[in-house]
This record gives C-alpha cells, sequence and structure tokens, in this order.
C-alpha cells in the first residue's frame, strides 16, 4: 500500500513539475488517501500486537 502511495506521489511531482496540475493534485489526492490507510492499517496492528504480547506480572 505505502508503495502505490509513494508511486502516485512520484507522479504527482512529475505532472506538476511538467505544468499539469490537475492531473497533479489528482495523484497527490489518491497518494494521501493510500498514506492514510496504511498508517490506520499499521497503527491497529501495532494495538493488536501489543495486547496479544500483554504480560501480566
Amino acid at each position: 500500500m505505502l508503495k502505490w502511495a509513494l508511486i502516485f506521489f512520484v507522479v504527482s511531482l512529475v505532472a506538476g513539475a511538467l505544468g499539469f496540475t490537475n492531473v497533479s493534485s489528482a495523484t497527490a489526492g489518491v497518494a494521501k488517501i493510500l498514506f492514510g490507510i496504511a498508517l490506520i492499517i499499521f497503527l491497529v496492528f501495532l494495538v493488536l500486537a501489543l495486547l496479544a504480547g500483554e504480560v501480566i506480572f
């Protein structure tokens, strides 16, 4: 998922440098959404891992 976010980010940078502002803003939006989804999935798995490894002292 992060791989696709990075690809869309690079496409956005290239499109912005070439003057394609509509394409640049669209791909930047997709990259933000994919990064947000990846961040949420990471946080869910982090919480699950911390709960599964809980040790009672």
